[in-house]
């Protein structure tokens, strides 16, 4: 759908079987205050007893402080109405209702009024593959609009097929051209959907300044006379409370009237920040990673140099181009199931579900509609009281190599304890977030199901797996909710979190003293589960009878599983560990051991050493390190694999004040490699040249290219980096001695070494963690 300020509304559905329909519609906009003041101070005539007068004011029940909504035909008189009484009560001027004071208004941007006010929500009884997807990629022939051109454009159409269009020339009239034969084709296809990876970054913003200069004009919108929308380009991205984002936070979006902007690199960011797996953003190693790749023959061509490429044998780029687009249609539906399903449920455009945070960007939304509905007033956004949120319980009982492991999982623990004992906000008066909660958990159970029962592969599996995992996302943020700081949520309630995590804190507490008093040898335990080893004895039967019997003991609501079981575990420490899966596949978690900073060289040498460390094979573990010590010293690794990649966070201007006093050692090697330009956020790969200076290794599309590779690098260095970090990550496993044997300079063995076979690999208790569980209560 699509709405404007004017309280016009357009939306666009699709009946199944149908033909797509438009429908126009009427609302009135609106906005939530706390105080009448403003418009008995503006000289505006308003009504309480006639809804569809002029500027209504409507008095809205309970102790919320934002008790009145006021709502008029269109935005601009409801805005200059509150805005000029605002600007005589509060002494100032005050043009925008974003202006006034954030504690005393709650305002939205017009598609959220619209689907707020009509409980209506996107994508009701809509399959994802019933949505017209379109995908679309620039090749072009540098990355400056404003000389640069684009010669060759992707379409991935909604049928899975691909078309490309081609400039027929290297002028203004030959892009022109093109750039007119992509809006005829775009309109043909009338896409629901448009997807690209880096789509705002890139795609987008490039295609309209091109567009700009050549006088062309992208009718892209299902609304007739708007293309991209530039107001909301030049903006920001509004803030879930209707506000503009800090400049800190700006991320520029690009809205087409009528259609959804799927950028594929949010989603790809999102699910990383919580697996922490991807080796880069980039496209070409995303889709290689999630086995979406087209072929292992894919073209594969720099990006700079694609438009040299494309004169020279145009067949290449046209294969790179279409393999693009087809990646992209792969990988959006891969990622973007939750985001579908969350548009199902939350008053939000889907674009704006695909980019927003499950907290302020879905559950807000959602009670905001609640208490609407129900005539409610809204709480205002309160300072806290100077309550310090205490943590969760995250204890380390044993490190080292320990057999025969067994992971138990609370499903969702502090939503679970939520529920069963009824802990929400004290401003929350209607019980809304537990009730949603609830609500959820039931639905999420009831989609799991489904999806078990559907044909494997098939559209019904695919959305009810999304439904589920849309539903844990929100349920297991709800506490997330509750704990954020006061004035982040709108029922933020610290007290409220302590308590959840003081329940947490006591149920993993109890689990862990029942697990051991069974025979548990216990590894780790959080918010996440309990790891511990049982007796060499056991088979999988007695270690489930074990977790069944725990299990009965806790609050009828909180459900303790039995998640997996392991045939050896490494523990560094807390949440950095590895486990070996009885079937041979080694899982690594935490940055200890998965790092984006981490040279490559060092997570390939720990992938081996761990596994055959946590096979018994001790002497495998050092000629792992012989091995990796002989590549540097014979530089037969190429520079990519001692590159560690880095985020400047400083700007070049930062860095300038404090370089004459300290020198750092990326930000020096960015310094002389772009002559101190670069852009905060940037990730850079550095790596330490044989004389000891940073250098800087090129990277296109997220990939880094080194066509003549002179392996240069300081091996002394990488050799002691080698023992002194990567090593050290096994160091718990041995007695300090025999670590000393395993991981010895090849030239510097010990006068009396002991043979390799005969070193084990050890655990370590942690007494004060053991006696801090087993103390009386």
């Amino acid at each position: 759908m699509w709405a404007t300020p004017d309280g016009d509304a357009t939306v666009w559905r699709r009946p199944a079987g149908e033909e797509l329909l438009t429908e126009q519609e009427r609302f009135r906009p609106w906005v939530l205050v706390s105080t009448h003041e403003w418009l008995d101070a503006s000289g505006t005539h308003f009504t309480r007893d006639e809804p569809a007068a002029g500027v209504h004011v409507r008095e809205l029940a309970g102790p919320g402080a934002l008790r009145y909504l006021v709502s008029a035909p269109r935005w601009h008189t409801l805005e200059q109405s509150l805005c000029r009484g605002a600007s005589r009560v509060l002494g100032r001027r005050i043009t925008r209702v974003q202006q006034l004071p954030r504690e005393q208004r709650h305002v939205l941007p017009p598609d959220e009024q619209y689907l707020v006010a009509t409980g209506r929500t996107y994508f009701r009884d809509l399959a994802f593959t019933q949505l017209r997807r379109l995908q679309f990629d620039l090749e072009t022939t540098g990355l400056d609009a404003r000389t640069d051109r684009i010669f060759l454009i992707a379409i991935g159409t909604p049928d899975g097929g691909v078309e490309l269009l081609e400039a027929e020339g290297d002028d203004d009239t030959a892009e022109r051209v093109l750039l007119e034969r992509f809006v005829v084709r775009f309109a043909v296809h009338d896409p629901d959907v448009v997807e690209n990876h880096n789509l705002h970054g890139f795609d987008l913003p490039f295609l309209r300044q091109r567009a700009r200069r050549l006088g062309v004009k992208l009718a892209l919108g299902r609304v007739p006379g708007l293309g991209l929308d530039e107001r909301a380009a030049m903006r920001g991205v509004l803030s879930d409370d209707g506000d503009v984002a800090s400049p800190r936070d700006r991320r520029v979006r690009y809205v087409i009237p009528g259609r959804e902007c799927i950028d594929t690199l949010d989603a790809v960011r999102r699910y990383d920040f919580a697996v922490r797996e991807l080796p880069s953003y980039g496209l070409k190693a995303v889709a290689k990673h999630f086995r979406v790749a087209g072929s292992e023959t894919r073209e594969l061509i720099r990006g700079d140099r694609v438009y040299e490429v494309y004169r020279a044998d145009p067949g290449r780029v046209r294969r790179y181009a279409g393999a693009d687009v087809t990646e992209v249609a792969a990988l959006a539906r891969l990622l973007g199931g939750a985001a579908f399903a969350l548009a199902r449920m939350a008053p939000r455009r889907y674009e704006r579900l695909a980019d927003a945070g499950p907290a302020t960007g879905v559950i807000d939304p959602l009670l905001v509609r609640a208490y609407l509905r129900a005539g409610e007033a809204l709480p205002a956004y309160m300072p806290g009281d100077g309550t310090v949120h205490s943590g969760a319980a995250l204890i380390l009982f044993n490190a080292g190599a320990l057999e025969r492991v067994v992971k138990v999982d609370v499903a969702s623990l502090y939503p679970s304890l939520m529920r069963a004992f009824r802990i929400g906000p004290q401003r929350d008066h209607l019980q809304a977030l537990l009730f949603l909660v609830d609500r959820l958990v039931e639905q999420r159970l009831a989609a799991k199901g489904r999806a078990k029962a559907a044909e494997p592969g098939s559209d019904e599996q695919f959305t009810q797996e999304a439904i589920s995992a849309a539903m844990k996302l929100v349920v297991n943020s709800a506490y997330g909710y509750l704990a954020a700081g006061e004035g982040l949520t709108r029922f933020a309630d610290v007290h409220a979190a302590n308590e959840v995590t003081r329940r947490g804190r006591e149920t993993l507490n109890f689990m862990c003293r029942e697990l051991a008093a069974r025979g548990a040898e216990l590894i780790e335990a959080d918010t996440d589960g309990v790891y511990f080893a049982v007796p060499a004895s056991w088979e999988q039967r007695q270690e489930r009878a074990m977790v069944d019997e725990v299990a009965a003991l806790l609050p009828p609501l909180v459900k303790l599983e039995f998640e997996g079981r392991y045939a050896a575990m490494l523990s560094h420490e807390a949440k950095n560990y590895a486990l070996l899966s009885y079937d041979g596949r080694l899982v690594l978690r935490g940055v200890a051991f998965r790092s984006s900073r981490a040279e490559p060289f060092g997570e390939a040498f720990l992938r081996t050493a761990i596994s055959r460390l946590l096979h018994g094979d001790v002497a495998g573990v050092r000629q792992a390190y012989l091995d990796t010590v002989t590549a540097l010293q014979l530089r037969r690794l190429p520079t990519t694999e001692v590159a560690a990649r880095v985020r400047l966070r400083k700007s070049p201007d930062a860095y300038a004040q404090t370089r004459s006093t300290r020198r750092d050692f990326a930000y020096e090697a960015m310094w002389q490699h772009s002559n101190g330009r670069w852009n905060v956020g940037d990730r850079v790969r550095v790596y330490r040249a044989a004389d000891g200076s940073g250098r800087v290794l090129d990277e296109v599309d997220g990939e880094v290219w080194v066509e003549q590779d002179p392996r240069a690098y300081d091996i002394p260095y990488y050799v002691a980096l080698l023992r002194r970090t990567f090593a050290a990550r096994l160091a718990r496993a041995f007695q300090s001695a025999d670590f000393d044997v395993v991981f010895a300079d090849t030239e510097q063995l010990p006068l009396f070494t002991p043979v390799l076979e005969s070193i084990r690999p050890i655990a370590v208790r942690d007494l004060k963690a053991w006696s801090a569980l087993l103390a009386p209560e």
